[in-house]
């Protein structure tokens, strides 16, 4: 906690003294690509959604504006530290996409659905043969989970 509170403290410090609006600080909680057997094996003995919802809690406590967050975890932390938290979250596949090496996924409009602020889509788009397109689909699943 201690940690995350200076670095906090210091980004925004060196934000004001550039003359910056100050920056959002983000913690990083549980990596989508961990199961309960890959959080063990890092020494975890908690499923990831407790976890995760401990590490954002601590984060919450020493003033971050938010976490990094699997899906399966976004409504737990959003319903437990508020909408001012910020949630982004990654292992997002749109619908009939390979999970790849993420363990813990959704799609686009269910993790929006979920509480997230931001989505982060990587591979989905990026080894599409047509990454514009997939960037439309994306976005028009997103569009679609917001009406």
């Amino acid at each position: 906690r201690e940690m995350m509170r200076v670095a906090a403290l210091e980004a925004r410090n060196a934000a004001a003294q550039a003359g910056l609006p100050p920056p959002r600080v983000i913690a990083v909680t549980i990596l989508t690509s961990l199961d309960p057997s890959g959080l063990r094996e890092v020494g975890f003995s908690e499923l990831p959604g407790a976890a995760a919802l401990s590490l954002a809690r601590l984060a919450h406590e020493a003033g971050l504006d938010g976490v990094v967050c699997s899906p399966e975890e976004a409504a737990a932390i959003r319903m437990a530290l508020g909408t001012d938290f910020q949630l982004v979250v990654p292992g997002i596949r749109p619908e009939g996409s390979a999970a790849g090496d993420q363990k813990r996924i959704a799609t686009p409009a269910s993790a929006v659905a979920s509480g997230a602020d931001l989505l982060v889509v990587g591979r989905p788009i990026t080894q599409d043969t047509d990454p514009r397109g997939a960037a439309r689909r994306v976005v028009g699943e997103i569009a679609l989970a917001l009406t």
